[in-house]
């Protein structure tokens, strides 16, 4: 992501995005009554004619209303009334449209920040500088393959090893394993790719890598995992793996402090809360030291901004969840807010 312009005064802040996790961020950080600035294309009848019109370029602000993450097309849909716009020709102001944010389109966002709203586009923009990461689990079996992305892992592929030792042409068939691995990981464009699991089949596909000096080993980092699962991928994020590799992704900070969380919770030794009102009197009496919410949240609890306002006059460390992660979707089980206590309140 990039920040063009930050006008503090007027509330306007200039971006363009430059992947998708940036539109991911984008559509967490916007809400009903927020005012987009942005070109768009309007369809202009001309009266009296009976053709449908044409399209033309336009320069909006719209009241937004609805906000779509569209993956599959890298696009961020946005719904809502028309305030103004130039030429005043092709532009009815009070009427409805819809705007779509892509890649690389610079757009503004008119609104009253919050603290956490501009710590995540800070984020956002330190995650652009980031090297991109690719993983993959693996044994004899079963190779997993997943990219680290902002809003979580996505968990791409699944490949299957028919190989079997009772058969004659193991050798060939493992081999052929070993080499759609190789073929897998060639197609990701990222700089760097973490293959782990147990056993001893990393280490044959890194010896075959070797011999074919693959120009793929300078990109690996070889590692230890209990299962080529999406479990072991997991174990990866709470081990700190990807911190090393390429400095702590968010991902990886989500993990951690749910772990924390679910220790706490474990032990019941009441250094932990979830739930609305239990976590709401944990920071009226400064006893919260961090405060987990899934973003999700944000959008349908207005009584979270609140507390969030709270949060951040108490000190206390906030992290916002993405709900498509794993420490995310555990989160939410909880009611998709906790904290972790300095000291017992009860």
């Amino acid at each position: 992501m990039r920040i063009l312009k930050k006008d503090y005064a007027t509330g306007e802040i200039k971006l363009t995005c430059e992947s998708l996790e940036d539109l991911w961020h984008v559509e967490r950080i916007l809400q009903e009554g927020d005012v987009l600035r942005a070109k768009s294309w309007r369809r202009f009848k001309v009266e009296g004619s009976d053709d449908s019109g044409e399209k033309k370029e336009v320069n909006l602000e719209l009241a937004v209303e609805r906000v779509e993450f569209a993956k599959l097309t890298n696009r961020l849909r946005v719904s809502g009334k028309i305030k103004s716009g130039t030429p005043e020709e092709f532009v009815q102001a009070g009427s409805y449209h819809t705007i779509d944010l892509e890649l690389h389109y610079p757009f503004s966002i008119i609104k009253t920040w919050k603290a956490h709203q501009l710590k995540r586009l800070e984020e956002a923009v330190s995650e652009g500088k980031r090297p991109k990461i690719a993983l993959c689990a693996m044994d004899e079996e079963k190779a997993v393959f997943a990219t680290l992305r902002g809003y979580g892992v996505a968990y791409e592929f699944e490949l299957e090893n028919s190989a079997s030792k009772r058969d004659e042409k193991y050798e060939e068939k493992q081999q052929k394993y070993f080499s759609e691995i190789e073929k897998k990981l060639e197609s990701y464009k990222v700089e760097k790719l973490i293959v782990a699991g147990p056993g001893f089949a990393k280490e044959n596909l890194k010896k075959m890598l070797e011999r074919k000096h693959s120009p793929l080993l300078p990109k690996i980092v070889w590692e230890n995992c209990s299962y080529a699962e999406k479990t072991g991928i997991n174990e990866l994020l709470k081990k700190g793996v990807v911190s090393k590799v390429a400095g702590e992704q968010r991902i990886e900070q989500e993990a951690k402090l749910l772990e924390d969380f679910l220790l706490h919770l474990h032990k019941d030794d009441g250094l932990c809360a979830y739930g609305l009102a239990p976590v709401k009197s944990a920071l009226e009496l400064s006893a919260a030291s961090q405060l987990l919410v899934l973003d999700e949240l944000l959008r349908t609890k207005k009584e979270i901004e609140t507390l969030l306002e709270l949060a951040e006059k108490k000190k206390v460390k906030i992290l916002i969840f993405s709900e498509e992660g794993e420490p995310g979707k555990q989160l939410s089980n909880f009611g998709g807010f906790a904290a972790i206590l300095k000291f017992r309140i009860s």
